[in-house]
């Protein structure tokens, strides 16, 4: 009875503790609801329409009374040859990314962090986190003026009396520039995580390395990247997960019929069956796919990382 009467206690004493913080702090839990709400209504709510990846949907029947086909779409999807190329094309261009573009703005963070003119850095920074904040049709148009036949630099290269590149409709060479200017747009917006977290580290580790004598490469071998490692760690964890996903508009943009086999990705594949073709049971099915299979490789790759000892993401 004593037992009973005391877990109650704990209850009510929980209870009026977590209604007394709602009441001192309710402008806070105020300023949650704009966000919750965004994140019930544009995140949530659309998981009920994955149930068309398993109906022959018609838009005009609807979810509730289109007919059920269970995993015949699936079965109808895996059979193309045009969705492996698309699967195919995504795993690459993503590991091409991760290749050029994970350590890019590491780099970069620690050579802003050991830069000392204040005004400077500043300045660098801004300039380097404005391509973030273009829209990737403004950044193909740009693409299209610099690398295209008549651009500015094959013009150079013509002046110069050397042959001409195919930037934009060569293999190799649009991969290149594919992954040069993605780098190019992200870099900036990556280092500011790694700057924030350099700010966390405790700097009488830097002093202590100046009394030994330590060079700026020791200090940033020893102190700054061990210092960063854990955000590293958590970073390359979520980019893991993210590798059967790309954004539709790099691809799309800088994409043309010449490249389509390399610049067919599952985004655009998604774009053409189920907007163009109308096909939305394909569009819901592949995009389902994309993500099981990203779920498994971002509890995959946290649990490798757990199991070499390093930080996870829970």
């Amino acid at each position: 009875m004593k037992a009973v009467l005391e877990q109650d206690y704990a209850s009510k004493k929980k209870k009026n503790k977590f209604l007394h913080n709602i009441k001192r702090d309710k402008w806070l839990f105020a300023l949650l609801l704009l966000p919750l709400a965004y994140i019930l209504i544009f995140r949530y709510a659309p998981i009920y329409g994955v149930v068309m990846a398993f109906q022959d949907y018609n838009i005009f029947a609807g979810i509730k009374r289109s007919e059920w086909v269970g995993m015949d779409v699936f079965q109808f999807i895996f059979q193309q040859d045009s969705f492996y190329r698309a699967l195919k094309n995504t795993l690459l261009l993503n590991v091409y990314d991760l290749i050029a573009g994970f350590p890019a703005p590491i780099i970069l963070a620690i050579l802003l962090n050991e830069v000392r003119a204040a005004k400077f850095k500043k300045i660098t920074q801004t300039v380097l986190y404005l391509p973030h904040f273009l829209s990737w049709v403004i950044i193909g148009g740009m693409v299209y003026l610099m690398f295209s036949n008549s651009g500015m630099v094959n013009t150079f290269l013509a002046n110069l009396g050397l042959a001409k590149i195919e930037f934009l409709s060569q293999k190799v060479p649009w991969l290149m520039t594919y992954i040069s200017v993605g780098v190019w747009q992200q870099i900036g917006w990556g280092t500011i995580i790694y700057l924030a977290a350099m700010t966390g580290i405790n700097k009488e580790l830097y002093e202590a390395s100046d009394i030994d004598g330590c060079s700026r490469l020791r200090k940033v071998w020893h102190i700054t990247l061990p210092g960063i490692k854990s955000t590293i760690n958590i970073l390359l964890i979520l980019q893991i997960g993210r590798m059967v996903s790309i954004g539709f508009d790099r691809p799309f943009v800088m994409g043309n019929s010449l490249v389509s086999d390399y610049s067919d990705v599952i985004s655009t594949f998604v774009y053409r069956v189920g907007i163009s073709s109308g096909d939305f049971s394909q569009a819901t099915a592949v995009g389902l796919f994309q993500s099981v299979v990203g779920l498994i490789l971002l509890i995959g790759a946290n649990y490798i990382a757990k199991k070499l000892g390093e930080d996870g993401i829970w």
